[in-house]
């Protein structure tokens, strides 16, 4: 099963630009980056040129010594068996950061051969970046990759349900969705936000209804993760992000989720750990959200860079960390009472720290309030309580409009759309877009 992704769009208007640089699709490993690139240069081009320098390490010495473009295109034709046109060939170096030389050619590429389209995609980039001071800086674009979206999910799931998600998305007012398409909807969501987004875990379950299927390869990726801590990092670091990484479901189980260094092993402390923390958030595989002293503009001013709650990039991996069993949760009424809400919140995270380009903040109050998230969005800084029971009252709210009088405050829950006053309740299953829910909003009450 092939997903149709989002980011495809993205990828055609990179092909089309007269001042394209190379492009270096970041993301974590097994979310579909190879096979959407491979799709892309089967469509778009008239031929591709796939190398894998993660497998291929005889090819890494094509880009030492030299870095003359027309001497690594020679050799790379040669190795491939075919030509290389200037924009007629899609050039794709796959997990690009096994070979530190593949990544500084980008550089003389831009600058003497800027007519080859050339894309690197790698699992770590982020931490072959941050730690290499050779990197071309300015040389090369960037894209970041995430997992499915529920939007992608739902379109090979449920292709009449898909159009009547993106129906109501698409109405100018702010609504509740008749049950006979809410209720569907919520059902297509709880299955997804627990098999989560990693495209091959969702295909097992989507073709054949098969959670154990989909549970077996939950258990590969995740121990492909655990062989990636020993492979990139040293091995006291190692042993620690592991630690770090187990204790992610604790954390998060407990009702107030700022991470606690002491949840990992008795005795820790925090500049044990640090590294630990960073190389995941660098790694792409948490979200790390800090927490605001105060709602003011910027945000980022009133940081407390002692005080964070750390999530999964994607909820289905969190899931089996926790080993849960998703069947007793997709067929019975517990999500929305479990783990203390942790699947949903974790799911929110994930869905603002994409559609803000950074992670969100969270905030509170001498022990009186807490704020789960707290974004700015065109200007206004913007509260988000996620709530999964049939409780939605929020004493934290009424707090913090209070003390900030926000334009507009939000609610995610599993309640329907709507609007009440400066309230905007937004359905789990939109929070993807919650964007368009914020803008449409802010208008409506001026």
């Amino acid at each position: 099963m092939e997903f149709k992704r989002g980011i495809y769009k993205e990828l055609k208007v990179w092909k089309t630009k007269t001042n394209r640089k190379p492009l270096l699709l970041m993301g974590a490993r097994q979310i579909g980056k190879t096979t959407l690139l491979k799709s892309f240069g089967a469509s778009d081009y008239d031929s591709y040129l796939y190398l894998n320098l993660e497998r291929e390490i005889e090819a890494h010495a094509f880009f030492e010594g030299s870095k003359d473009p027309i001497s690594i295109l020679e050799k790379l034709s040669l190795l491939h068996g075919q030509d290389i046109v200037p924009h007629k060939t899609l050039i794709v170096l796959d997990e690009i950061q096994e070979c530190r030389d593949a990544l500084i050619a980008l550089k003389y590429f831009t600058e003497e051969q800027p007519d080859y389209h050339i894309i690197g995609a790698g699992s770590l980039l982020g931490l072959s970046i941050g730690n290499d001071r050779s990197f071309p800086v300015g040389k090369v674009e960037f894209l970041d990759m995430y997992p499915l979206t529920f939007d992608e999910y739902l379109q090979c799931a449920d292709a009449k349900l898909h159009k009547a998600y993106h129906h109501f998305l698409d109405t100018d007012e702010i609504t509740a969705i008749p049950q006979a398409f809410y209720e569907p909807l919520q059902r297509s969501f709880k299955e997804y936000v627990l098999i989560g987004g990693m495209p091959e875990v969702a295909s097992h379950f989507i073709e054949n209804r098969n959670i154990e299927e989909a549970i077996k390869t939950q258990e590969q990726i995740l121990r492909a993760y655990e062989l990636d801590f020993v492979k990139h990092a040293e091995g006291t670091t190692s042993t620690k992000i592991q630690r770090v990484w187990n204790s992610l479901p604790s954390q998060l189980a407990k009702e107030n989720k700022k991470f606690l260094y002491r949840a990992i092993r008795s005795g820790a402390r925090a500049r044990a750990y640090e590294e630990a923390i960073e190389w995941l958030v660098q790694a792409g595989l948490v979200n790390k959200v800090a927490r605001v002293e105060k709602a003011g503009i910027p945000l980022k001013a009133y940081e407390d860079v002692s005080a964070f709650k750390l999530y999964t990039f994607e909820t289905g991996l969190l899931v089996k960390l926790a080993d849960l069993n998703p069947q007793s949760f997709i067929y019975g009424d517990q999500f929305f009472t479990e783990f203390k809400g942790s699947i949903a919140e974790n799911y929110v995270a994930q869905c603002l720290s994409k559609t803000q380009g950074k992670a969100p903040y969270y905030w509170t109050s001498d022990g009186i309030a807490e704020i789960d998230f707290v974004i700015n969005y065109k200007g206004h800084n913007i509260p988000i309580e996620v709530k999964t029971g049939d409780n939605t009252k929020a004493k934290s709210m009424i707090v913090f409009n209070k003390r900030y009088k926000p334009d507009l405050s939000v609610r995610i829950s599993n309640k329907n759309l709507s609007l009440d006053g400066k309230l905007l309740n937004i359905p789990l299953f939109y929070t993807e877009r919650a964007d368009v829910f914020l803008s449409r909003a802010l208008e409506l009450i001026g």
